[in-house]
């Protein structure tokens, strides 16, 4: 482990489902990080509960989405000894409502408060300022800015704009934090691959080039070799010290299987300014061993050393009223009702007492009330019979209850006709039996007949009884259709469903089942596909 200031980023894909059983504790532990900046926590407010809220010898900031649950959000954790001196939500200002706040939010004449507002209701951004100590013995500032960008859906055009503004958003917040002084970083998921080194299948490399993050990002960062010293402010971490390192990824496709091969993409990311990657980064390093996600976290080390402010800052969730242990007004939890007297209430439980007033010996006698159903209803009384059936495997040498009863002048059937019609008619229908009536039954031995000695005429000699009952299931209950094999490794294929809107969604095709990877890699899926033949539209 190298000595130094120690940054981790994750995207963690549901922070209740990473933390688990051991608790959120524990993986910050493993991840001894003074600062772990954590994304896409699909937790909300109301949801949130102490033992992820507040963890011994960490204080915690966390920004919830607005807009819906279980979606977006992300939180910073900073062990004591890298208390922030102030802490923000959102990247606007607008989200704010308390003092010690992070400030300088640049021009942002470009955009309009409703826009704002916009930007920030999903949980996407904390901002923490933090006292450091660099190398050289100065004191002065870190800001981190601990990010979620959106994620552009080619179906919905309004996503890409909304990207696109938060990114503006985020580098007018950054460089306006520069430039009044001390050093920034901005950590997370960024949601886009830079450069082709950094995806698994760019394609076409002019168009892979021409995407509008991928060219925000040429413009945000600066490059050793390639840009001036002056023109960019901030620099790629990762690539600054590893620019040839290939098949570097932080993110995978768990559908498909795509870590086992290590065919992903590289879209989280550790920025720091250029001045400060220059003069204190000291390592930076992707942690694909860590498992929990479809992300891995990726780690920055700085020369530079914290120094922890007094207290904390009011954003802190130790001061959320449901954790600070401090006692409530009861108003919060109820809602205004009209004012009605006490004997008011009085007179209206006397006149509505009688009619709740029921004889317990009653209850559940009776005809059924109106659109209470009944199990019998369901079920069409069939015009013929099954004599006797006593399971599905076979037909008994005696007689039912009900021809029992038939037999015997005087005694009352112990099952009605009906009940036993309408309750065992899905039994009689699975069941192919020859039908036989009462006089018939009465007259002669009765003689087990099975499905098979009806189709054969009762020539064949019975087959055993688990052997009937396994038939019979069979032939109700076929199960899928056996998958075929790929043509390249001989194995099973696995079902898929086309989910993409257009002439074939909906329609379910077979694929290679290996994990998918790239057509050199001998353990990735081959190019096998065959549309299924059953259960299609």
């Amino acid at each position: 482990r190298l000595a130094g200031m120690r940054l981790v980023s994750w995207n963690v894909n549901g922070i209740r489902a990473v933390a688990g059983p051991a608790g959120l504790k524990r993986l910050l532990e493993g991840l001894d990080a003074d600062v772990v900046c954590l994304q896409e926590t699909k937790i909300t407010r109301d949801l949130l509960e102490e033992p992820l809220a507040v963890v011994e010898g960490y204080s915690s900031y966390f920004s919830f989405s607005r807009t819906r649950s279980g979606y977006s959000g992300v939180a910073t954790f900073c062990k004591t000894g890298a208390t922030p001196e102030a802490a923000e939500e959102g990247l606007s200002g607008l989200s704010t409502k308390h003092g010690r706040t992070v400030g300088c939010y640049g021009n942002l004449g470009d955009f309009t408060p409703e826009e704002l507002r916009a930007l920030d209701s999903e949980g996407r951004a904390v901002v923490t300022r933090h006292r450091i100590r660099t190398s050289g013995g100065q004191e002065t500032t870190l800001t981190i800015i601990n990010v979620y960008c959106p994620c552009a859906d080619p179906d919905k055009p309004e996503r890409r704009d909304f990207k696109l503004r938060f990114y503006r958003l985020l580098q007018a917040r950054a460089e306006a934090l520069l430039r009044t002084g001390g050093h920034v970083v901005i950590l997370g998921d960024i949601n886009t691959a830079h450069k082709p080194i950094d995806h698994c299948d760019p394609g076409d490399l002019e168009s892979f080039l021409e995407n509008p993050g991928r060219r925000w990002l040429d413009s945000f960062l600066w490059e050793p070799g390639k840009d001036s010293q002056d023109e960019k402010s901030f620099v790629d971490t990762f690539r600054f010290l590893y620019p040839r390192q290939e098949d570097a990824y932080t993110c995978w496709c768990n559908l498909t299987g795509a870590r086992q091969t290590n065919y992903g993409t590289r879209i989280d990311y550790i920025l720091a300014d250029r001045a400060l990657a220059l003069s204190e980064l000291k390592d930076a390093q992707l942690m694909p061993e860590i498992l929990g996600s479809d992300h891995c976290p990726v780690e920055a080390v700085l020369k530079a050393s914290f120094v922890a402010a007094s207290v904390f800052p009011p954003l802190c969730t130790r001061f959320l009223p449901e954790f600070a242990g401090i006692q409530q007004k009861l108003s919060r939890f109820l809602v205004k009702v009209e004012q009605t007297s006490l004997l008011d209430k009085g007179q209206k439980r006397s006149r509505t007492e009688p009619s709740l007033q029921r004889d317990p010996k009653k209850r559940g006698t009776g005809p059924l009330k109106k659109g209470q159903g009944d199990l019998r209803s369901f079920f069409r009384a069939s015009s013929n019979r099954t004599a006797g059936v006593t399971d599905l495997g076979r037909c008994p040498s005696g007689l039912s209850p009900t021809q029992k009863g038939a037999e015997e002048p005087g005694k009352e059937s112990p099952v009605d006709t009906t009940e036993r019609t309408g309750e065992g008619l899905a039994l009689e229908k699975a069941i192919c039996v020859p039908q036989k009536n009462a006089a018939s039954l009465r007259n002669g031995p009765v003689v087990d007949v099975t499905c098979e000695e009806a189709k054969n005429g009762g020539n064949d000699s019975t087959p055993s009884r688990p052997n009937q009952s396994t038939a019979l299931w069979r032939s109700l209950l076929p199960g899928p259709a056996r998958p075929p094999h790929c043509k390249a490794h001989g194995e099973p294929c696995v079902l898929r469903t086309v989910k993409k809107q257009g002439p074939n969604c909906g329609r379910r095709f077979y694929v290679c089942a290996r994990p998918l990877g790239k057509p050199s890699d001998p353990r990735a899926r081959c190019d096998f596909f065959l549309w299924a033949t059953r259960g299609n539209p």
